[in-house]
């Protein structure tokens, strides 16, 4: 193996903490990480996605990017679908191997076993729950076919090896695998690809660096010195130039990134987004277009410029979602006369860049519950996380990626805000079903998450049981294939080691969240624990399966009654 590749593998190993696998199986998730990393661009945790055990049909990592999302569960997909009006699909199927030399039969074997994952009819080959996952992922995908008038899904399979892929007939195969993949006339498109060392290198090196964007900016103005502003310009950009070189991805998507300091999602088209696209698409007003639009504001972590040249790093869109979107979504009709307004900002200092998102966006039409993703909160939540004894410390991510370039946090150790908004949901608000469904959680449980009055401490019980947990579905095989249930491990956990009911409050409350952390951070314990309870999900699994055989875990997951199931086995258990 590269002796490069093999040490940053094993740098990889240690930091997602997946010391208890096997090399082999480390790889997979590594070239997981790489390849996956080149279309999605955002955070995730690599693990995830990577097929476990047995009948996986040589499918060693697998996922959908729906609009944007990298997703993984069936459910996760549906929901996803069901919310979108008009779907951007990309299936990523990975095979990945230490070996130093490619074998030819992969491809045609690949070719073979996706056929039977993407076909209509039932799947007739012996497969693994993973990959009963993936055909349920693709089945919600092509349910309505009229989200995809905007062309059918694309699919990418790769085939890694530490080895150099200049091989006449692999590549024979290659092109072979991908024309019979055609021919299901399912995909606008269909990329086989087989990466080499050489290749892996490059990726990994993308993956590990921060967004950045580089592009020409001749009309700007510098503003005067501000506090805690490094720099900061006024300017306007082409709107061209504001789509390819800033808000389109490698492969030709928007960016999404680019957007999480910005307090609100692309709406679609509403009143407001429509008349932006009326004002695009007409002949005689598309060149008024930077007079018309307040235009948007980009704070970068790094900024340098040499005479019209502009080059950001580490930047976020914190006001401008809408417009960006309508721009993108827009494209083809963009002339050469249309211009946007760029405030254009340099800071490092997380209070001002607060500040920023938080007036920028009070100029608009934002509600006070939109504005919520800036409140004080989240920030007493990320110090108090920070404040813990280092062997207990975990990181609460208030900013997308804020932690990426720090070296001395271990990236397992950092908790987004959607992970502890569905670990408090499952475990706290006892709504383990619900938590798969991020939207529909923070609307169904929006005045019980993240109030001011709340204990920060609960958070942190919370957080540190879901890092025990995924630590555990990393490191431990009797895990395997069992993330689905996550949530209602958690619940459980509550259940056994606190009791039924709602959570308790104050000194009662403290006492539960200390007994939960005394267990979680002794892995013996904690493995002992949940251990017993994976004992009642599989009972309850079982259960349900007698009553409605051939169901998905994935499934079964969403519905109360698991629910219910595993509760009651966790009461028995305690």
């Amino acid at each position: 193996m590269d002796f490069i590749l093999e040490g940053w593998a094993r740098q990889f190993q240690k930091d997602q903490e997946l010391t208890a696998l096997s090399d082999a199986e480390a790889f997979e998730v590594f070239a997981g990480f790489c390849v996956l990393s080149s279309y999605h661009e955002d955070d995730f945790n690599p693990d995830q996605f990577r097929m476990g055990g047995g009948d996986d049909l040589g499918i060693d990592v697998a996922a959908v990017i729906v609009n944007g999302d990298l997703l993984r569960d069936a459910d996760e997909v549906r929901e996803a679908v069901q919310k979108a009006k008009q779907l951007d699909v990309r299936f990523v199927v990975i095979q990945a191997k230490r070996s130093e030399k490619f074998e030819t039969k992969v491809f045609t074997d690949l070719a073979d076993n996706l056929v039977q994952v993407f076909r209509r009819e039932p799947m007739t080959y012996k497969r693994s729950e993973d990959v009963a996952n993936l055909r349920a992922c693709v089945d919600a995908v092509y349910a309505d076919v009229s989200k995809l008038s905007k062309g059918l899904p694309k699919l990418a399979v790769h085939y890694v090896t530490t080895g150099r892929p200049g091989d006449g007939l692999l590549d024979e195969k290659r092109m072979s695998a991908a024309g019979r993949l055609r021919e299901m006339n399912m995909f606008d498109d269909v990329e086989v690809v087989a990466v080499g060392a050489t290749q892996l290198r490059d990726l990994y090196k993308k993956a590990s660096e921060a967004v950045g964007a580089s592009f020409t900016m001749p009309k700007k103005l510098p503003l005067p010195r501000i506090p805690g502003v490094e720099q900061a310009f006024l300017g306007v950009l082409p709107a061209r130039v504001l789509v390819e070189k800033v808000l389109t991805d490698p492969n030709g998507g928007i960016r999404k990134v680019l957007f999480y300091e910005n307090v609100r999602d692309f709406q679609g088209y509403n009143v407001v987004n429509a008349a932006i696209r009326r004002t695009l698409q007409d002949p005689d007003r598309r060149d008024r277009f930077a007079v018309l639009n307040n235009g948007i504001t980009i704070v970068a972590r790094e900024l340098t410029t040499a005479g019209e040249d502009v080059h950001i790093r580490d930047f976020q869109i914190v006001n401008g979602c809408q417009t960006c979107h309508v721009l993108f979504d827009q494209q083809e009709v963009l002339s050469d006369g249309v211009h946007v307004n760029i405030r254009l900002i340099q800071s490092n200092d997380d209070d001002v860049i607060g500040g920023i998102v938080a007036a920028t966006n009070r100029q608009t039409a934002v509600s006070e519950d939109d504005l919520a993703a800036r409140e004080s909160f989240h920030k007493t939540l990320e110090d108090y996380f920070a404040t813990q004894p280092e062997a207990h410390r975990l990181y609460y991510e208030r900013r997308s990626r804020q932690y990426s370039g720090a070296a001395s946090v271990e990236r397992t150790r950092v908790i987004t805000r959607a992970q502890l908004t569905k670990a408090y949901a499952a475990m706290v608000l006892g709504d383990p079903a619900g938590a798969g469904r991020y939207a529909r959680l923070k609307s169904r449980h929006e005045k019980a998450l993240f109030h001011p009055n709340h204990d920060p401490h609960v958070y942190y019980a919370a957080a540190a049981a879901f890092y025990r947990l995924e630590w555990l579905f990393r490191n431990k095989q009797a895990f395997w294939g069992y993330r689905a249930a996550r949530h209602h491990l958690l619940a459980a956990l509550k259940v056994r080691l606190i009791g039924v009911g709602p959570w308790p409050q104050k000194a009662a409350g403290k006492h539960a969240c200390d007994k939960i952390l005394k267990a979680m951070w002794n892995p013996l314990e904690s493995e002992h624990h949940f251990g017993e309870l994976l004992s009642v999900v599989v009972a309850a699994q079982k259960e349900s399966e007698a009553e409605r055989p051939g169901g998905l875990l994935s499934d079964l997951v969403r519905t109360e009654r698991f629910a219910e199931r595993v509760r009651r086995g966790a009461e028995l258990s305690s």
